[in-house]
């Protein structure tokens, strides 16, 4: 049975991700991971393959050996795993719920290496596999500071895997997108902490961008030119530079 899995589908980039996919592959099924059941189950009438809809709360462990013990009973060949799960919180860091600030890293890092542990053994030759990062993943960003350092593990996470798995015939590509106009920012903006975002782009444009550079085999796929030169132009300065520019936009 030949499927693709992807994580946070209910919503945003992982439920565009659902139907792209759906469009690019020949699949048997598509596994979509999420809390929100309903949301899940709706998929199926814009998709193709058999979607199996699997409630699962990625924050919490049992909830990836659960996906695990489901892989090891129908061993099914995972033609692409997209990691989308993922949410931030814009605000100063002592100032927040501590709680809250765990969860990010739980959810885009740890249940991110948790996924691709679990099913990397069952992803033949020429598969792909899809991490999804940020355009914060190139620099400290003041103010988004956890969630920022959490898409810096994800990006280098990603291209370290890539090297190691690559003579399995694995593809791994991180996508790093600038601001996207999602349900991100119902839970990320709770102040005006942030004010500046230079540009929004949508979620289908990212994805649009991402499976064409997951043909070309690139390594990280990025949307837009203005995002291309700013992540040219972090490398050559300084970090302490980087950082007051970000805070002189967003008034700080």
């Amino acid at each position: 049975m030949k499927i693709a899995v992807i994580t946070g589908a209910s919503s945003g980039m992982g439920r565009d991700f659902v139907f792209a996919i759906d469009k690019e592959y020949e699949l048997d099924e598509i596994w979509v991971i999420a809390r929100r059941e309903e949301r899940l189950i709706e998929l199926q009438k814009d998709c193709s393959a058999k979607v199996r809809p699997l409630a699962l709360d990625l924050l919490k462990r049992e909830s990836v050996y659960q996906y695990k013990e489901l892989l090891e009973s129908e061993k099914p060949e995972v033609q692409v795993l997209v990691n989308a799960a993922g949410f931030g919180l814009f605000g100063t860091f002592t100032e927040m719920d501590m709680d809250k600030q765990m969860d990010i890293v739980d959810l885009n890092s740890r249940a991110l290496i948790a996924m691709c542990h679990a099913t990397i053994p069952y992803m033949p030759n020429g598969s792909k596999l899809i991490n999804l990062a940020s355009n914060s993943s190139w620099q400290p960003v003041p103010y988004i500071n956890v969630y920022g350092s959490s898409k810096a593990f994800v990006m280098n996470f990603s291209r370290a895997l890539g090297v190691e798995i690559k003579d399995k015939g694995i593809h791994v590509m991180a996508v790093a997108p600038g601001w996207i106009k999602t349900e991100f920012f119902d839970t990320a903006v709770h102040d005006d902490t942030i004010k500046y975002y230079d540009r929004l782009y949508t979620s289908q444009e990212v994805i649009d961008q991402a499976m064409k550079d997951l043909r070309k085999g690139k390594k990280v796929s990025i949307l837009g030119f203005p995002v291309r030169m700013q992540v040219r132009a972090i490398k050559f300065l300084p970090v302490s530079l980087v950082m007051k520019i970000w805070c002189n936009q967003q008034g700080k």
